[in-house]
């Protein structure tokens, strides 16, 4: 018998939490709707903004994500389609058969998802969903128990890391020559080995995904408690690939595998091109690099089309609420809200406790606006700044933020839209969980941000 997620957990130690959440957390859209008026509120309380100031700052901001939202859409919509391939839906298949105990299925969901976000956001965010589901599909068949919310959870959960990782916009935006951090590094950039491929990151990184599952393995249900299974209507995705019909030679054009070969190839190319020549790892390189995967693993025009499709319906409700987000951006930046919450942590900072405030700082920011590159591009060269007072190492200022970035994407819904929208679920229903993971990592990355500034 399946119960809903609602009632599940009678004795569980997150049955307080999630209740109060199933009461009272809203839709992701309205999140966002309501977070600007907050925000608008704040900035004519806190700030000498008036309100013909606030909405112009947030009419203006609408428009101005436009091309990191284009780069941030296309890491998204990439790595569903690449996780959608057939060589991986294969190879989760086969991990989704690894787990023999509930307790394994969300410690291993988890670890997935992070390395999967460690190689690219999008990517991690897709491969930790649809291993849930396969994972709850193939338990209901063998008889085993497993709670799909937080299988759900850990999933989304490996997102917490995204940013320590390969994707990480932060990082490679000040990596970049030119980039809107380059004056406040002096015309200068940040090499990822100084970043994200520093021994202290990786190892930061390391403990996050030891602390978080062991913490999966506390909360999870016992035996005995009741669960919500997967309904046993929902299967796992399946490949519903078109079966497009070939009869003319157009048709047989489409269905060939040379072409997305051929492509596939010269982007490779290109790309050991860039590298050979001294190119940095960049956004745009990182999409690249995952669209020359996906030409490669395709079986011809057609499947890259029937993926494309099938990925965009997941992004469109990103999309909507990027601009929402914008505008907030605007808001801040303009009224000056930004760079109160940003000093107001500055200011009580030492060379030893810059990091972890800086981190606590983002943190925050990140809640109202959940754009990695956005935010860089606003606190970004604040805490560059006042690093350089401080006599703070700049990878020290780009981690710290980059860390709070991804931190309070735990309680933040945005990135979780497609991940609830392929689970079937709503925010409310793996908050009380992802919380978890949001004090857990939180703990360990202030940790590490401590011990590398002393």
């Amino acid at each position: 018998m399946h119960t809903t997620p609602a009632r599940t957990e009678k004795r569980s130690i997150m049955r307080p939490v999630n209740r109060f959440l199933e009461r009272w957390v809203p839709s992701a859209l309205t999140f966002a709707i309501v977070l600007t008026l907050v925000v608008a509120v704040l900035a004519m309380t806190l700030t000498r903004t008036n309100p013909v100031d606030v909405v112009k700052g947030w009419g203006d901001g609408l428009a101005g994500l436009l091309a990191f939202m284009t780069q941030m859409s296309l890491i998204l919509l990439l790595g569903y389609m690449l996780a959608n391939t057939r060589p991986v839906r294969r190879l989760l298949r086969g991990l989704a058969r690894v787990p023999h105990n509930a307790a394994t299925a969300y410690v291993f969901v988890f670890v997935v998802a992070a390395v999967a976000s460690l190689i690219t956001w999008g990517l991690g965010l897709i491969v930790g969903t649809l291993l849930a589901r396969e994972i709850a599909v193939q338990a209901r068949e063998r008889g085993m128990r497993v709670h799909f919310p937080l299988l759900v959870a850990a999933g989304y959960s490996g997102f917490v890391v995204w940013h320590m990782g390969y994707s990480g916009s932060g990082p490679l935006t000040a990596a970049t020559p030119d980039s809107f951090l380059a004056e406040s590094l002096g015309g200068e950039v940040v090499p990822v080995s100084q970043t994200i491929f520093s021994s202290w990151n990786m190892l930061a990184a390391l403990g996050v995904i030891v602390v978080c599952a062991l913490l999966f393995l506390l909360i999870r249900p016992r035996s005995g408690d009741p669960v919500y299974e997967l309904p046993v209507h929902v299967g796992a995705e399946v490949d519903d690939e078109a079966d497009d019909e070939v009869v003319t030679p157009a048709d047989r054009i489409d269905a060939s595998r040379v072409l997305t070969l051929v492509l596939g190839l010269c982007l490779v190319a290109y790309l050991v091109v860039h590298f050979a020549q001294g190119g940095t790892l960049t956004l745009d390189i990182v999409n690249w690099s995952f669209l020359a995967l996906i030409l490669l693993l395709v079986r011809s025009p057609f499947e890259l089309i029937h993926l494309t499709k099938r990925a965009a319906s997941n992004v469109g409700e990103i999309l909507l609420q990027f601009p929402l987000y914008a505008g907030i951006l605007g808001i801040m930046s303009t009224s000056g809200l930004i760079t109160l919450f940003s000093n107001a942590f500055v200011s009580i900072a030492t060379p030893v406790t810059f990091g972890v405030l800086a981190l606590l700082s983002a943190g925050i920011v990140n809640f109202f606006v959940p754009s990695g590159g956005g935010q860089f591009a606003v606190q970004g060269p604040i805490m560059l700044d006042a690093a350089n007072q401080l006599g703070v190492d700049p990878s020290i200022a780009i981690m710290a933020v980059a860390y709070g970035d991804q931190w309070t994407n735990m309680i933040q819904p945005f990135w979780a839209l497609p991940v609830l929208a392929i689970a079937g679920l709503k925010m409310r229903d793996i908050l009380g969980y992802t919380f978890v993971t949001l004090l857990g990592s939180g703990v360990v990355m202030a940790a590490a941000l401590l011990l590398v500034s002393l």
